[in-house]
């Protein structure tokens, strides 16, 4: 079967092929990012505008580095929220009328679930059962995952997500958007000793996640150095380490309270902050003291890509899975907790 996969749920347009005899045959991705960071964040009409744009052309693209023509498609699958409703929309009817077109079957898939299983396009998947670790701009959730639709959320961010956080601090920095990259860039220069930020909700049980009152903190942090004349650019990149020290820290002993809750030695982590360094060499280091072992997408794909949508689609369509055509999905919100295994759907 050679699924076609369409990505168009906020920033990243993303078109991939999946045959499940050659594995992943092509994809491509075209990011907003440059037009965006005029205005320091998504817009969601621009965004919306310019995968209109976009994506026949890197449809034809993708085809084209796959050796296919669209009549060699057997299938088309797209990403049908959670994200922008208006950036959906453009997948979802792009998606549509191409499967109508050529009489195959369409399918909307759940944006995370495709992060959550986007390492199974490794050459060394995991195998299940897991704990997956998502952390991107819209989500923290720790999840067990027992097999594809069978998902137990075991905690999840209760106001901003770790990607969110990230990007305020960065404004209230004075970095350019994306936040995350550009506080971690900075942070290099920081002194790791001289602040010390709060590891927000690690000082009570449970695996939920907060990080609002750790985005307060750093506002007070750096209005105090203002006040004092000391916001010189060694202070900026102290800032920065403190935050993001303070982030990862988090993260990683939630992972670890997973980890131990449910007795698993494998953890995926998946979404825009995954590409963390100092996140995963904590990690790396927590799974050695635990003989565990953590897996992670490679580097394109822990942002959005439509090699993961093609992924889950394919798997969810061999199962007998599809919309019925001219029956979009839009879902802005769309909680993991509402997927079924296939064979319960």
């Amino acid at each position: 079967m050679r699924v076609l996969g369409i990505e168009t749920s906020c920033d990243e347009t993303g078109v991939a092929v999946y045959d499940t005899e050659r594995g992943l045959a092509a994809d491509a991705l075209h990011s907003q990012i440059a037009m965006h960071a005029e205005y320091g964040g998504v817009v969601p009409e621009l965004a919306s505008r310019d995968h209109t744009r976009r994506l026949l052309p890197l449809i034809g693209r993708v085809l084209d580095e796959a050796g296919l023509c669209r009549a060699d498609l057997d299938a088309i699958a797209y990403t049908a929220g959670p994200g922008l409703v208006g950036a959906l929309m453009v997948g979802a009817s792009t998606a549509h009328g191409l499967a109508r077109a050529l009489d195959i079957p369409v399918l909307g898939v759940h944006h995370m679930e495709g992060h959550l299983l986007a390492p199974m396009l490794e050459a060394s998947p995991p195998a299940f059962p897991f704990v997956a670790l998502l952390v991107s701009g819209g989500h923290t959730q720790l999840v067990e995952v027992a097999g594809l639709g069978r998902y137990r959320l075991l905690g999840e961010s209760v106001d901003d997500a770790a990607g969110e956080a990230f990007d305020k601090a960065a404004k209230m920095l004075g970095l350019d958007y994306p936040g995350g990259p550009a506080v971690a860039r900075l942070a290099e220069d920081g002194d790791p000793a001289r602040l010390r930020f709060p590891r927000p909700m690690t000082d009570r049980p449970g695996l939920d996640f907060s990080f609002s009152g750790l985005k307060t903190h750093t506002l007070t942090a750096i209005r105090r150095l203002e006040a004092d004349g000391a916001l010189d650019q060694a202070a900026r990149a102290d800032v920065a380490r403190a935050f993001e020290e303070a982030v990862v820290d988090t993260l990683v002993i939630k992972c670890r309270r997973a980890l131990d809750a449910t007795g698993l030695k494998r953890l995926v982590v998946a979404g825009g902050v995954s590409a963390n360094v100092r996140l995963r060499d904590r990690l790396a280091r927590e799974a050695d003291k635990r003989a565990a072992t953590v897996y992670y997408p490679r580097g394109r794909f822990c942002t959005d890509n439509g090699a993961m949508i093609a992924y889950v689609g394919t798997q969810r369509l061999l199962a007998g899975e599809r919309d019925t055509l001219g029956e979009m999905k839009a879902v802005p919100r769309w909680p993991m907790d509402g997927l079924q295994p296939p064979e319960e759907g």
